[in-house]
């Protein structure tokens, strides 16, 4: 029997050595196992040879046949293109998306050693992307450690084993909540690899040095960077529940709000695999409240996306005026941290009257009651 989720003290912003993003982290796979069970269990026409009934089959059989498949599923599952396959799944199993499914888990279970054999794939989906590999295989019918290919020019090395993805497989990427976008289609927008990841390493740079237990846990979650754009004015990103360790974003020449996008969209994806394991709020979706990060009026869950991102944003910027960076000595630079710090406090003040919080959900809004007291203490 699993042990019941804690409460979480320091999911916003963690304390060092903290274990608790971590723990959510395998929380959130754990679930995903379970999701990955039910589709291996559906039934297979005893009488059509035809659709991914007979793969999953063929699949289920292999994987029994395996000596540590516990952890071997447990690693593959952790792997954002799977996941967010299975997540898609959990709610509608189309017959193209289970068979993408089981040939995707089949395929990195392959990159990554497991003893799997051949596998023939009587139904395989037009394309699948391998992150463990970093290919994409066409129509692939026969799986087999002989036929994986070799890293395409598709995957940059970012910085660990995060790459810069030219390829996604999220069946969700174009779908857009935000007014001002119209989905995540791939776009250096006119930029080179290089620059993009030069850009992307400065801000991960920028974070060690000022919040380097949080850029401990980027390493744990986040395993690509999709880019969806140039935009020397506005910046504009996202992130899905479904696809915990991906992050879209617009290339942007200032430093500043590239690295305020990654800590955001970063923040995200940990709420997100949270949400894999509780509601947070009772009341998350209705009614709309004023955002103060959005034009539009948001739900509840919103509001707290939303100042949960912002809130290690705020400790960035209050890190890097007390140790002296360079880049706090620009004249914008104390007006955008009272602007976040402001907008921070206008949210936190819109949970605290109006969120009906889990006991788990209490824990995080605990958490930015004390971040948002610890800001407005401040010196002005």
């Amino acid at each position: 029997m699993k042990r019941a989720l804690a409460p979480p003290f320091d999911l916003t912003l963690p304390e060092p050595g903290s274990t608790t993003a971590r723990t959510v982290l395998s929380r959130a796979t754990s679930r995903l196992l379970d999701d990955l069970r039910l589709v291996l269990r559906a039934p297979v026409s005893p009488v059509s040879d035809e659709g991914p009934r007979r793969d999953i089959a063929t699949l289920t059989r292999a994987i029994a046949r395996m000596p540590d498949r516990a952890s071997a599923l447990a690693a593959v599952l952790r792997r954002v293109n799977v996941g967010v396959l299975l997540r898609c799944a959990r709610v509608a199993p189309t017959d193209a998306l289970v068979a993408e499914l089981v040939a995707t888990i089949a395929v990195e279970l392959t990159v990554l050693g497991a003893p799997l054999g051949e596998l023939r794939l009587t139904s395989p989906p037009a394309r699948i992307v391998s992150l463990a590999g970093r290919f994409v295989l066409e129509r692939p019918t026969l799986i087999s450690p002989e036929t994986m290919p070799k890293p395409s020019a598709a995957f940059h090395d970012v910085a660990g084993d995060i790459v810069l993805a030219l390829e996604d497989d999220n069946p969700l990427s174009m779908v857009e909540a935000h007014p001002r976008k119209s989905g995540n289609r791939i776009d250096l927008g006119e930029k080179t690899p290089a620059e993009w990841c030069d850009s992307l390493r400065d801000a991960l740079d920028r974070i060690e040095r000022h919040l380097p237990d949080l850029r401990r846990e980027i390493d744990l979650y986040v395993q690509q960077f999709v880019p969806v754009g140039f935009d020397a004015e506005a910046h504009l990103s996202a992130s899905y529940r479904e696809a915990i360790g991906t992050i879209y974003l617009t290339l942007h020449p200032q430093p500043m709000t590239m690295t305020e996008a990654v800590i955001h969209e970063f923040s995200h994806n940990k709420l997100n695999a949270l949400f894999e394991s509780d509601d947070v709020l009772y009341n998350a979706y209705a009614p709309l409240y004023p955002s103060p990060v959005r034009p539009d009026p948001r739900p509840l869950h919103g509001v707290l996306l939303a100042v949960h991102a912002f809130v290690p944003v705020a400790r960035l910027y209050e890190s890097m005026l007390a140790e002296g960076d360079p880049l706090s000595r620009h004249p914008s630079f104390a007006s955008r941290f009272a602007d976040i710090v402001e907008g921070n406090h206008e949210g936190t003040s819109v949970l605290r009257e109006h969120a009906k919080a889990t006991p788990i959900g209490q824990g995080v809004l605990d958490e930015l009651l004390r971040w948002d007291a610890h800001f407005q203490n401040l010196p002005r």
